[in-house]
């Protein structure tokens, strides 16, 4: 098994076929996914979600995907990221991007230490193979696979 100083998306930061009733409840997977994972505190999920509240559903960046982040703050322990595969999509509000079953938590340590992940999370969002494996891969290895951090 991956441990969290092995990996910036170690075993514990993947749900797969989790549940959420809303957006709220799919960002908070994604926080509890980076808790679990010792890449933040619990804090950092309220900050995540007050970041959507706040500023809308700016985090829905691709049809079917979320970013959720906040800001860099004393609640992130070290950069990494959660992954979270949804049972079934959510609607976050999103004029073009709605529903979301793929929810990924980024969090980082300072403004320039999350650029690798995001290019490795760009990849994958512009090939469409990529995401669909995504959507149906049954175990975090496949994940990590698909996104190259194997």
């Amino acid at each position: 098994m991956t441990t969290s100083n092995e990996s910036s998306l170690p075993d514990e930061a993947i749900l797969l076929g989790a549940h959420a009733d809303d957006w709220r409840g799919a960002v908070r997977l994604a926080g509890d996914a980076l808790v679990a994972a010792g890449i933040t505190t619990p804090v950092y999920s309220d900050e995540m979600v007050a970041a959507v509240e706040t500023l809308g559903p700016y985090i829905v960046i691709a049809p079917g995907f979320a970013l959720a982040h906040a800001r860099p703050s004393a609640a992130v322990l070290r950069t990494g990221i959660s992954w979270v595969q949804l049972d079934e999509p959510v609607v976050f509000g999103h004029a073009k991007n709605d529903p979301v079953d793929l929810v990924a938590g980024l969090a980082a340590v300072d403004h320039d230490a999350h650029l690798g992940i995001m290019s490795t999370l760009a990849r994958a969002l512009a090939d469409p193979a990529v995401m669909t494996l995504l959507r149906e891969t049954g175990d975090a290895a496949g994940v990590r696979r698909a996104l190259g951090l194997d």
